[in-house]
């Protein structure tokens, strides 16, 4: 037998250390290979972006002599700051002069190893990567350099495209600019609320002293703005703003800039603030606006670094009362619409932390408009809701507070309107605590005018420029309605027409034959006819039928040439019947001017605003003197301006502006209340010899405002208010008659027509009832103009341009009996519209 070993398998050698080292050779080789790999991606992709990304970033060549400029700025007539444009809006302190303890806070907080890295802290981003793990919000790692490239020359869009050329821009700027000069940059660019752009003007605004005297407690509180200025305001959220300034203490004292004993002193300093950070605001934007459109025609760029200061007619006084009054009717009229809903819904953290920040983040987005105030709901249920504001103020709302928003509250509520936690809502204190409210979509327009000039006392563009800077008074070609009809009474009173003309109000029917399309049957506002009454009590009671009868009798043609005399464009109102009732266009400009004519005694008037430019040494550059008024400025006669006012105040003593005199108690009064295509428009234009002013609301996408609002309801009592503030003090103003009228029973005629002459009846005839439907040849005058669809009896016009010929069509007084509306308007508003320096002197 063989030996028992060789029936046995060979045995393998054991693994030597020698194998062990290879394989650990190669997989070191193997994970050094795929770093280069790595590294050799990353380094193409990084110049791959800088091939691209770098040629086009800007150029900062001029941070090198950084230098503020000196902005434009807008002043009313007594004095009162009410816009600023330009580049740079502070003035530069020298690295030098900066205290060390206000650097010491800032970059505590901001950036505490800006000396020791290039530009990007790979550490911080690191730190700030690790806590944002798990988090819906980053927590930022941006150095001083970063702020300075994003503040200076990049927007604040959150992107990847935009942070790469953040960080490109950075690296340039660490490479052309010593630290100290970036610094002094950020401390100088930096905006820090209310106005303040840099320390040096944050630390006069908030504590009313050089910044060269801050103490380390009131440095910290300064160093906290950049942040959120708005939620850090020592003034507004002391709060959060004493909470922010003990964390800035305390980074201070870990970052060793100041002591121990130093910082306890510090966290225990009271802080003496200025009790008022910026006097009273006067709310001009949509003035500081068209200024500068005006300035900046002249000018060109220099308008923003020329140290231009513009000294308008508007009287701070008149222009706050519009602002508020204007902004009082729109929110009256909201608080009758349905609640729309919360503007957003957010997630709320459990952390308190993390929901503070959450708060801040959200409201960021929402900013406050005026005593609209944005809010974040904790809790919700029908009969409380507790929410909280960015300054960390929680509030509940409950009982007539909900009122408003009572659709939102039920179980049943659509998932967009229901009020719940995370809901972003309005409020506004009320007389009897909070209540929920909601941002209005409706607009509006007010202007004041001096007639005796056309100075411009008090504009109101909307109710929000921030929220809509379209400019309505100048930019809005709206229907007037009603509030036209003076114009077409002014032309009435030219053709032997007399305050005691009767006329018959009565159904009027345009059949086929004679409107070349569908029959036309008008109606007045309320649907009744009243037979024959005098001339004078039909402006009051804004008779349809009469004012139709008139325009005929006038003729359309020789009424277009006639409001023409008023400031009106002419091919905005076509020579058809509609004009009657105002179916033009306007813009409440336009009908200011139109009203100054009858305030003044029939001088045309253009309105301005500039009244001096001077430049940052106080040299005027332009000075503007009152126009004196002369024959050639006359654009009707004082007899018939005479006359109208007579009309005129009696609308606003008894007719539908009967309130006017009843709340200002004065007899010195004139005006017309306008309503118009369903209550798509609501005006009052009225006037004192003094101050003119126009009101207008509507929805800048033309749709009806209730079928119970109308100008007298709506727009008049803005008018009100305003004349409330503007009439303080003044005299009553009693008319002088002119020659060629006289009194006659104590009504007032053009002496040719003082003794039965003019024109004594219209449309009156023995065989017609008072109010029953009068033919066509019982009106005395020429043909009536075709009603066909290519020479346009409709309405035409609308806000902006938007809209089509049936938008226009929905006012009662325009549709048939049988509830068709004659044929569609022309496509002649197609015109570009004017240009705002067209209006303006």
């Amino acid at each position: 037998m063989p030996p028992e070993s060789a029936s046995r398998p060979p045995r393998r050698p054991a693994p030597s250390s020698s194998s062990w080292g290879t394989t650990l050779a190669r997989l070191l080789l193997i994970g050094v290979a795929t770093v280069l790999a790595a590294g050799v991606s990353l380094v193409i992709i990084v110049a791959v972006a800088l091939s691209v990304a770098y040629p086009n970033l800007p150029d900062i060549s001029d941070l090198a002599d950084y230098r503020p400029k000196l902005p434009l700025r807008v002043y009313t007539a007594d004095g009162v700051l009410i816009g600023e444009f330009g580049e740079e809006r502070r003035n530069l302190t020298p690295i030098s002069e900066v205290p060390k303890v206000m650097k010491d806070a800032v970059l505590a907080i901001e950036d505490a190893r800006f000396y020791q890295h290039r530009g990007v802290d790979y550490r911080g981003l690191a730190r700030a990567a690790l806590a944002n793990l798990g988090r819906a919000k980053s927590q930022g790692a941006s150095t001083i350099t970063m702020q300075v490239a994003r503040n200076v020359y990049l927007s604040s869009e959150k992107t990847f495209t935009r942070k790469l050329y953040e960080v490109l821009l950075t690296f340039k700027l660490e490479h052309q600019l010593s630290k100290d000069r970036i610094l002094e940059i950020y401390m100088n660019q930096i905006f820090l609320g209310n106005r303040a752009y840099g320390f040096a003007a944050a630390s006069e605004t908030y504590f009313g002293k050089p910044m060269k005297d801050l103490t380390i407690a009131e440095a910290a509180m300064l160093a906290g703005l950049p942040k959120a200025p708005s939620a850090y305001n020592p003034i507004v959220n002391p709060k959060r703003a004493r909470a922010r300034q003990l964390y800035i203490i305390e980074r201070m004292e870990e970052n060793g800039f100041i002591t121990q004993a130093q910082a306890d002193a510090a966290k225990q300093q009271p802080l003496q603030l200025r009790a008022s950070v910026e006097p009273v605001r006067v709310h001009g934007e949509f003035v500081a606006e068209t200024v500068r459109q005006l300035v900046h025609a002249q000018y060109g760029d220099e308008t923003y670094t020329r140290g231009l200061n513009v000294h308008t007619t508007i009287r701070s006084d008149q222009q706050d009362a519009a602002y508020r009054a204007l902004r009082r009717g729109i929110m009256d009229y909201e608080r009758r619409q349905i609640y729309r809903g919360p503007e957003q819904f957010i997630d709320l953290p459990n952390n308190p932390q993390q929901l503070d920040e959450a708060v801040d983040d959200v409201l960021d987005d929402h900013p406050d408009n005026g005593d609209l105030m944005s809010a974040v709901v904790l809790e919700a249920s029908a009969r409380r809701v507790v929410a909280v504001r960015q300054n960390g103020d929680r509030f509940e709302i409950t009982g007539e507070g909900l009122r408003p928003a009572q659709s939102g509250l039920t179980e049943k509520a659509p998932p967009k309107v229901k009020i719940r936690p995370g809901a972003v809502i309005r409020v506004t204190k009320a007389a009897k605590g909070w209540e929920i409210t909601q941002l209005p979509e409706v607009e509006g327009a007010f202007v004041a005018l001096d007639p005796r000039d056309g100075s411009v006392l008090a504009m109101v563009g909307g109710f929000d420029f921030n929220k809509n800077k379209f400019n309505h008074v100048t930019q809005a070609w709206r229907q007037p309605g009603s509030s036209f009809k003076p114009f077409i009474y002014s032309a009435a009173l030219e053709h032997g027409f007399t305050a005691t003309t009767m006329i018959q109000d009565g159904p009027l029917f345009f059949d086929s034959s004679v409107t070349g399309g569908q029959p036309w049957e008008p109606k007045n506002f309320d649907g009744r006819f009243d037979g024959p009454m005098p001339l004078h009590t039909a402006l009051a009671k804004s008779k349809n039928m009469v004012s139709i009868r008139i325009l005929q009798a006038v003729g359309p043609h020789k009424a277009q040439d006639w409001v023409g005399r008023f400031g009106f464009d002419m091919d905005r109102h076509p020579p058809y019947l509609t004009m009657a009732l105002g179916a033009g266009t306007v813009t409440p400009m336009q009908m200011a001017t139109g009203y100054a004519v009858f305030a003044n005694g029939g001088f045309r008037v253009n309105p301005w605003m500039i009244g001096k430019i001077t430049d940052h040494r106080g040299k005027t550059l332009v000075e503007t003197q009152p126009p004196l008024r002369n024959e050639a400025m006359r654009a009707i006669d004082p007899r018939n301006a005479f006359m109208m006012n007579r009309l005129l105040q009696e609308i606003a003593r008894s007719g539908t502006a009967a309130k006017a005199y009843a709340t200002l108690k004065r007899p010195d009064l004139y005006g017309k209340t306008g309503t118009t295509n369903d209550a798509i428009d609501t005006w009052f234009a009225g006037y004192q010899p003094n101050v003119v002013a126009v009101v207008w609301m509507g929805y800048d996408t033309p749709r009806s405002l209730g079928d119970r609002e109308t100008g007298g309801g709506l727009s008049l009592p803005i008018w009100i208010n305003f004349m409330e503030t503007a009439l303080r003090g003044v005299p009553v103003v009693e008319p002088t008659p002119p020659a060629g009228v006289v009194n006659v029973a104590g009504e007032w005629y053009y002496e040719e027509y003082s003794r039965g002459g003019g024109v004594m009846t219209l449309g009156i005839t023995p065989t017609a009832p008072a109010a029953g439907v009068v033919p066509m040849s019982d009106v005395p005058t020429g043909p009536l103009v075709p009603l066909t669809p290519s020479t346009g009896m409709g309405m035409g016009g609308g806000s902006r341009g938007e809209g089509t010929p049936g938008d226009h069509m929905r006012d009662r007084s325009l549709l048939n009996s049988d509830g068709r509306p004659p044929p569609p308007a022309p496509s002649g508003n197609e015109e570009p519209r004017r240009s705002i320096l067209d209006l303006f002197r």
